[in-house]
């Protein structure tokens, strides 16, 4: 009986994603900021700035691109772009874009920009529902935790 390889890719990911709460499937990675390996964007393309700006997760345009931090940064307009270069450490997501749940606990999981919460004027990413759930019942806890962790778990990673 032969079986295809596909068939079995499909099956290993509903087994992987059976195992997993919620069905999300975790990845790790070994960057220091979260940028897609094949465009070079961080954070998908969107928009940090817009998050502040208009309360939103935004795409950003290819027309006003920034390249800081070894990655691609877009944003919706000119001002927006000028915003991020003067203060990154503002507009960027803490941890590099990492869920701050798990920066406490030591590990780097890839937070995802349609799941955000701005807290202390700071944008934070999550990589699940629960894990911004939990963040927002103890947001100073947490940042607390993620940011005692983050240099030690920031050094395991490349730059």
């Amino acid at each position: 009986m032969k079986v295809r390889w596909l068939e079995i890719a499909r099956i290993a990911a509903v087994l992987l994603m059976a195992a997993i709460p919620g069905g999300a499937v975790l990845a790790q990675t070994t960057e220091r900021l979260v940028v897609d390996r094949f465009t070079g964007l961080a954070i998908g393309g969107v928009d940090p700035v817009a998050y502040f700006t208009d309360h939103a997760m935004l795409p950003g345009l290819a027309d006003f691109e920034l390249a800081a931090q070894g990655a691609v940064w877009r944003f919706r307009n000119a001002d927006n772009r000028t915003f991020f270069k003067k203060a990154p450490e503002v507009y960027g997501p803490q941890f590099g874009g990492y869920d701050p749940i798990d920066v406490a606990r030591g590990i780097a999981v890839a937070g995802n920009p349609r799941l955000w919460l701005i807290h202390g004027q700071r944008l934070y990413l999550f990589s699940r529902e629960d894990s911004r759930d939990a963040f927002s019942a103890a947001p100073d806890v947490v940042s607390h935790r993620a940011a005692a962790a983050w240099p030690a778990l920031r050094d395991t990673l490349a730059r």
